[in-house]
């Protein structure tokens, strides 16, 4: 593949970054039975940590009774791929590398944040790369294997993602709505004075953008800007008339949290006045159940349809040295609740379990 055209002079994107994330929204997005919101702090009926050193988790069900599981590696060189016939199943089931960083050139360095998606009877994986030679120039790049099944076939690096600028971006996730296509994710704006906002954009195909592109949210509130100003990482979910979209905020230790947009299903998704912003955050580290730093999450759905949250957390506070060299963010699944107004309710996110459910 082509070397990305190198950028012009701009402001520099602040450095070296706290490990980053993605989630991700699972093609097109169909209402299913709402469910209740497990107690605080009760552990749901998953084993916790699902799949240990395994951050920025992406599952995806898929017709095919599977439900397919991509994260980034703590090694950042890689692209791992799982399955199982059920959310526990994820735990113990073979991991395949499906792709590995270049030695050099683009797609060298800092492998983060895959998501696999189902597009035109087509699998896609969007992931952040940078060059081997400059490892924080990331930007957002595709795969495409044709085969019906992703653990076979070939894998196809059809590029990177254009944006309106060549600056830090990150954290790409596709959704459709009303028939339309829809890429999210996380860049640097020249000129801001933050590390990442959120953006959206109409897509032509599953690798090029339709434009124009929006801004939907950038850091403003104390929460969002501990440590590095960031929105990064967004998922979307559709329920009850409504498209919630959460991402997540501030450095990737225990102030690492998850915020929440909010847009009409009849509303223009493009036109960022459609979308409010929750005040606080949503979902945040907590001492009671011991988890420190959740973020970068999904949505699937368990076997019955119900909604099931997925993230990634620590297990402690503190932090040896630079969060991006600790390996120890795990993926989490718990049950995504909903409120009597019809808006998702995260609770806080479970201790750690035992307990298994067939």
């Amino acid at each position: 593949m082509s070397r990305a055209d190198e950028a012009p002079a701009q402001p520099a994107v602040p450095g070296r970054r706290l490990l980053l994330k993605g989630a991700a929204a699972a093609g097109a997005l169909t209402a299913v039975p709402a469910v209740a919101s497990a107690a605080p702090g009760r552990a749901a009926p998953y084993v916790n940590p699902l799949v240990r050193n395994r951050a920025d988790p992406h599952i995806r069900r898929h017709t095919d009774g599977f439900y397919y599981f991509t994260a980034t590696a703590p090694e950042y060189d890689r692209i791992v791929l799982r399955r199982a016939r059920t959310l526990n199943g994820l735990a113990t089931a073979h991991e395949s590398v499906i792709w590995r960083k270049h030695a050099t050139g683009d797609m060298g360095a800092h492998i983060w944040a895959p998501e696999m998606h189902r597009v035109g009877g087509k699998w896609y994986i969007y992931f952040a790369a940078a060059p081997a030679e400059r490892v924080w120039d990331i930007r957002v790049w595709v795969l495409e294997n044709a085969h019906p099944n992703p653990f076979r076939g070939t894998w196809v690096e059809r590029g990177q993602v254009k944006t309106a600028w060549e600056t830090f971006s990150l954290d790409a996730t596709t959704f459709t709505h009303r028939g339309t296509r829809y890429l999210a994710w996380a860049q640097h704006e020249p000129g801001m004075d933050n590390n990442t906002a959120l953006w959206l954009s109409e897509m032509e195909n599953p690798w090029t953008l339709k434009g124009p592109q929006v801004r939907l949210s950038t850091p403003e509130y104390d929460w969002e800007c501990v440590g590095f100003k960031v929105n990064e990482g967004a998922s979307v979910i559709a329920r009850n008339g409504r498209l919630f979209m959460t991402y997540s905020a501030s450095a990737t230790d225990a102030n690492y949290c998850m915020g929440l947009l909010t847009a009409d299903a009849d509303a223009d998704l493009m036109d960022p006045a459609n979308w409010s912003k929750s005040p606080t955050p949503v979902f945040a580290s907590n001492d009671t159940t011991g988890q420190y730093g959740p973020g970068h999450n999904c949505f699937t759905v368990d076997r019955d349809g119900s909604d099931v949250l997925v993230y990634h957390a620590r297990q402690y506070e503190e932090i040896d040295g630079d969060p991006l060299n600790d390996p120890n963010r795990h993926t989490r699944i718990q049950k995504l609740g909903w409120k009597a107004d019809g808006t998702p309710d995260f609770g806080v996110p479970v201790a750690d379990s035992a307990r298994e459910r067939a």
